[in-house]
Parts: structure tokens; C-alpha cells; sequence
């Protein structure tokens, strides 16, 4: 019931605020801001000037159309003016923030004193995605596309056990659940994991690298949209097992 009224919540004040016509991210300003981010355990927000657009714009309102559904998840924006009113203009000061500086991202998580800050120069979905999933997955689940709750927790344990025999219990694990999984995607995204994890017992943890950057080679080449769906949702497996060993 939280939940629910929450999202009713910042969806009425979207329709109040009206400041933005992005599918899935609602607009926010100096009286809404606070009040609308305290129910939400994870929101990420972008602040920018009063009417944006481009390439940017567009991919963060690709991200806030993904994440629609996601409960406990806020995506938003700041509309800032430096003009009239200054609308919002507090909020700028408050973060630091200048014209020259928009669009900026800031992932707000509970718990945390500050908010973090999106500092990639590839400004796409899929590393907003990333960014939101590295900052947020203690306290939030939220998978990239084409990734699995269960085996996600497997990929982590994976990253973190350092001895071979209890990897390879991981591994059968792992193997018994991709058995028990239901649904071609899903099936297929349970193969990666299970093969993922046979590399890299068979390579070593330097697979997990070695492999992101072939298949980023890959991605620079042509290829049909079904082939560049099937290698990101790799990289997003990948990532699965990457972000959490990179914290050891």
C-alpha cells in the first residue's frame, strides 16, 4: 500500500507541476522536491534548463520510461530558468550548479548524506542504467535488461567467493535454476550467467574484464538490432559480476 499511494503520489504532483511532457519522469520544483524525493528509496534527477532537448534529454526520457513500473524508484527532472523568476534557481545553488553544467544527474539513495553524481561522458540509457544499479543495489533491486534477481545473487557470491570448490557449488546452483527457469528470453539470459560463470573458473576473474572489452569491440561494428540487443544484454550480465567484484 506505501508503494502504491507513493507512486499516485508523485504522479498527481506530475500532473500539478506540468512542467515537462516525458513519459515516466515526473517534474519537480523548490516546494515539491523535498517532500516527493523522502518517498522514494531511490530517485535519480536530472537538472536542466526550463525547456530541454537533444540527444541527452531523450535518452533520460528513454531511462524514465524503463523504470516506470520499478516501485520505490523515482525518475525526475529539475526545470531550471535563469531568467524571470529564476524558477528553481535554489536548487541550483544548493548543488553547486550552473547553466554551463546541464543537463546534470544526481541519484538521490536513502541513507546516504549526498547525493551521488553521474560524471560518464557517454550520456546513454544503458550507462544511466548502470549507474543507478552500482549505487543503489544494497538497498534497492533494480536489473538491467536482460538481467535475473536469482542470478544476479549468484553472480555476486560468485565475484566475492575467492575459493574454487565453493564456486563451482555456485556454479551448480546456478545450473539447477537455469534448469527450473521458464521463458525463452529468461532461458536465455539464465545460459549467460551459467557460462559466465564456467569462464571465468576456467579463466579466472581477468574473463569478466577481457570479455566486456571484446564485446564493446564488437558493438562498434554493424549488425542487426536482434544481434546488438543479444550482446548488450551480456554486458549487462556481465556487469552483474563486474560491479560487485570491482568493490572487493
Amino acid at each position: 500500500m506505501y508503494r502504491f499511494l507513493s507512486v499516485v503520489f508523485a504522479s498527481c504532483l506530475f500532473c500539478a507541476c506540468g512542467a515537462t511532457q516525458s513519459k515516466g519522469v515526473v517534474s519537480l520544483d523548490s516546494l515539491t522536491f523535498d517532500k516527493v524525493l523522502s518517498k522514494f528509496k531511490v530517485s535519480i534527477v536530472k537538472f536542466d534548463v526550463a525547456y530541454p532537448y537533444g540527444d541527452k534529454h531523450e535518452e533520460f526520457v528513454k531511462l524514465g520510461s524503463g523504470y516506470q513500473s520499478v516501485d520505490d524508484l523515482l525518475v525526475a527532472e529539475v526545470p531550471i530558468k535563469d531568467y524571470g523568476d529564476k524558477d528553481n534557481e535554489d536548487l541550483a545553488i544548493r548543488y553547486g550548479l550552473t547553466k554551463n553544467d546541464f543537463p546534470v544527474v544526481k541519484l538521490f539513495v536513502t541513507g546516504q548524506p549526498e547525493p551521488y553524481t553521474y560524471n560518464d561522458e557517454d550520456f546513454s540509457r544503458e550507462k544511466l542504467q548502470t549507474f543507478v544499479v552500482k549505487h543503489c543495489k544494497s538497498i534497492l533491486y533494480i536489473g538491467l535488461p536482460g538481467t535475473l534477481e536469482k542470478f544476479d545473487g549468484l553472480a555476486a557470491a560468485f565475484a566475492k567467493e575467492n575459493v574454487v570448490d565453493k564456486r563451482k557449488e555456485i556454479l551448480l546452483r546456478a545450473e539447477k535454476l537455469w534448469d527450473e527457469t521458464e521463458g525463452k528470453q529468461k532461458q536465455k539470459s539464465a545460459e549467460v550467467y551459467v557460462k559466465t560463470m564456467r569462464k571465468a573458473l576456467e579463466k579466472g576473474d581477468e574473463f569478466f574484464h577481457s570479455e566486456t572489452v571484446r564485446i564493446n569491440s564488437i558493438l562498434k561494428g554493424s549488425m542487426t538490432k536482434e544481434k546488438k540487443a543479444d550482446l548488450v544484454v551480456r554486458l549487462n550480465i556481465l556487469e552483474s559480476f563486474k560491479v560487485q567484484h570491482d568493490e572487493l
